[in-house]
């Protein structure tokens, strides 16, 4: 939060936000998995103008002999920024941020894979954002969600994901970059609708408790509606398949 230059107009006269989305309007979601054929299991997701390609790999053996448990698979995931993917080309190299939420989003996804099928072995997960304007996290964990389900790998549910801001004292649904960087607040969210449980809570910013319930509920909103889609997205493949 916190951006350059003049602040523009956020809230429009008649409530609509800038792009023209109501408060609680999702943006234009494309989702599609199978994306990558060299991959156990892939997928492509899109929030406007984010976009993100995730890529699973394993059960396999770990590379890295350390790592390995006795008793479950371990989690490993990984979310990278391509240089190409903001207005400023950033360096190839892992930054701060992209570790920290590399192990935000294996938190996110580990209450619902079911490590404990393969002992001894490694799970992969490799997000590339090619695109970035605002979710980049959430748009992550939505399209790894989709890739462990598109490989196979057992799963107590899927994992949806949506971020909640607040914009000129207004809370808005699926913020972009303007909005993350004007907002007063960002509340990013991933849940697993079936299992009624949240796996990711953060927010940046201040919000009162009144508007931290209605926040969180707008998001559980969006998140039920993500996750309908990721499930007509694999259906879809496999009834393709079938066919």
């Amino acid at each position: 939060m916190g951006g350059k230059g003049e602040k523009p107009k956020l809230i429009l006269e008649d409530g609509r936000r800038h792009d023209g989305r109501a408060f609680d309007e999702l943006r234009k979601i494309k989702m599609q998995v199978g994306v990558l054929k060299n991959a156990n299991g892939s997928a492509y997701v899109e929030f406007g103008k984010t976009r993100v390609v995730a890529a699973v790999y394993g059960p396999r053996e770990p590379t890295l002999r350390h790592v390995v448990s006795p008793y479950r698979a371990v989690l490993r995931c990984r979310y990278h920024m391509a240089p190409f993917s903001t207005d400023d080309r950033k360096s190839p190299a892992p930054s701060r941020r992209e570790i920290e939420l590399s192990k935000v989003i294996r938190e996110s996804l580990e209450p619902v894979v079911m490590t404990e099928l393969y002992p001894r072995t490694s799970i992969d997960v490799f997000m590339e954002v090619i695109s970035a304007d605002g979710g980049t996290r959430t748009t992550s964990i939505t399209a790894a969600s989709l890739a462990l389900a598109d490989a196979g790998i057992p799963m107590k549910d899927l994992v949806a994901a949506v971020a909640v801001g607040k914009v000129d004292g207004v809370l808005v649904l699926d913020i972009d970059q303007v909005e993350d960087n004007w907002g007063e607040a960002d509340m990013p969210v991933a849940a697993t609708p079936a299992l009624d449980e949240i796996t990711l809570l953060q927010l940046n910013g201040t919000l009162t408790k009144d508007e931290f319930r209605e926040g969180l509920e707008l998001a559980l909103k969006g998140i039920k509606e993500i996750y309908r889609m990721q499930k007509e997205t694999l259906k879809s493949k496999y009834l393709q398949v079938e066919e």
